[in-house]
């Protein structure tokens, strides 16, 4: 029953995680469209220090939005803050990471595979890591040659998600790899509203209400602050799906992969800031597409061995097919997860709805036994069963041969 309810609690906190996520992600879109979008207004309202006005259509009704250049002469009453936003997600996703990675290491997080850890080393290892990474944000961002230029900073920031992701994938296993590379960035974006944005604003009121002039600077870094966090939003969302679809992080190089797709969706992001600002550069969009499309094909699963190669043309000479044998296989291999009533010391209802306890079952799901067991080896779950490569290759001839019955 732990587990049963184990599982309520995250669905729970993942339920409020991708809600506040969709509220902090969706802000940040708006912001950056609306800020695009401002058109220089009537005499009347520049005396008044507006810097744009925008007129829109929503819902029942028709909006009128103005940024000022840097403060109305008099605070209004109600003033309306955007952090807890960004806070909740943040917030949320820790909770996740411990409920998920760090009280369940030995299934999610540690691959002995990888490196034989303790569930306290990996543990330790990931809270340390996420934190080290956000304290070299913060200090790269803090050295002036970097802050007056967005593009030598964008690459040193490039190549500490480099080294993050390296390291990551030779700890912990694919997954929980990504999911502390994702920490990471959402650490460091929460931390940007938190230390930055957020006390910029503040001091922007508080010098309006005392009557002080407010100070360029403020705005300035939480401008800078706020365009990080637009430009990370895309891979972070991409890191937050990645769960559900192994073959981008059980491969040999999946740090690249990782690095490969931060850097597609980012320049895609790229392209809706430009057409935001009434730039348009579809070549950026078709070019992230392609880039999509050639990772996927780089990746594609193929033979991974000379040994396996052997196997298969052992296999290939043997013309009939040994169904029962497959059976067998599934059943020991597969069955302790994928069955009505899993054996499974992590799964206590079949992932993804999969049984497989009879023939049918098998013939059913045949093409995604292949697919994950077969082409890309991420099933078993961590190999946990310990299937061989003669297994597997004898499941994907079953399949092959169009998973006969006999």
């Amino acid at each position: 029953m732990e587990s049963y309810f184990m599982d309520w609690l995250e669905m729970l906190f993942r339920w409020m995680h991708v809600i506040a996520g969709i509220a902090w992600i969706g802000a940040s879109f708006y912001f950056v469209w609306l800020d695009n979008h401002l058109e220089s207004p009537p005499r009347w309202k520049s005396d008044k220090g507006i810097k744009g006005d925008l007129w829109a259509i929503h819902g029942g009704g028709i909006y009128e939005v103005a940024k000022y250049q840097l403060a109305p002469e008099k605070m209004p009453e109600t003033l309306h803050w955007f952090k807890w936003e960004a806070y909740t997600t943040w917030l949320t996703g820790v909770i996740l990471l411990i409920l998920m990675f760090y009280l369940g290491a030995d299934a999610y997080l540690i691959d002995p595979r990888v490196a034989d850890l303790t569930p306290v080393q990996a543990t330790s290892l990931g809270v340390g890591l996420i934190f080290f990474g956000w304290v070299l944000y913060e200090c790269l961002c803090a050295i002036p040659i970097l802050a007056r230029n967005n593009y030598l900073l964008s690459f040193f920031l490039l190549l500490m998600v480099m080294a993050l992701s390296y390291t990551f994938t030779h700890l912990f296993s694919g997954r929980g790899a990504f999911i502390h590379v994702g920490a990471v960035i959402g650490t460091i974006m929460a931390g940007n509203v938190f230390r930055v944005i957020i006390p910029s604003q503040k001091a922007l009121v508080s010098a309006i209400e005392t009557g002080k002039a407010p100070q360029a600077s403020w705005g300035q870094k939480a401008k800078l602050r706020s365009t990080h966090n637009n430009y990370f939003t895309l891979p972070l969302v991409f890191i937050m799906i990645s769960n559900h679809y192994p073959m981008t992080y059980s491969g040999e190089n999946s740090w690249l992969v990782l690095i490969a797709i931060i850097g597609i969706t980012a320049f895609a992001r790229h392209y809706f800031n430009l057409r935001h600002q009434g730039i348009n550069q579809p070549l950026i969009l078709v070019t992230s597409f392609l880039a999509a499309i050639l990772l996927a094909w780089f990746i594609a699963p193929t033979p991974t061995s000379s040994s396996e190669s052997a196997i298969s043309q052992q296999l290939s000479e043997v013309r009939q097919i040994n169904v029962s044998q497959v059976q067998r296989i599934l059943r020991e291999r597969c069955a302790s997860c994928h069955s009505r009533v899993p054996t499974d010391d992590v799964f206590i209802v079949s992932p993804a709805g999969v049984m497989l306890e009879s023939l049918s079952d098998m013939q059913r799901w045949a093409k995604r036994i292949k697919a994950r067991s077969v082409d890309s080896h991420n099933m078993p779950f961590l190999n946990k069963t310990g299937m061989t490569s003669e297994e597997r290759l004898l499941v994907g001839r079953w399949v092959d041969a169009g998973a006969p019955s006999e």
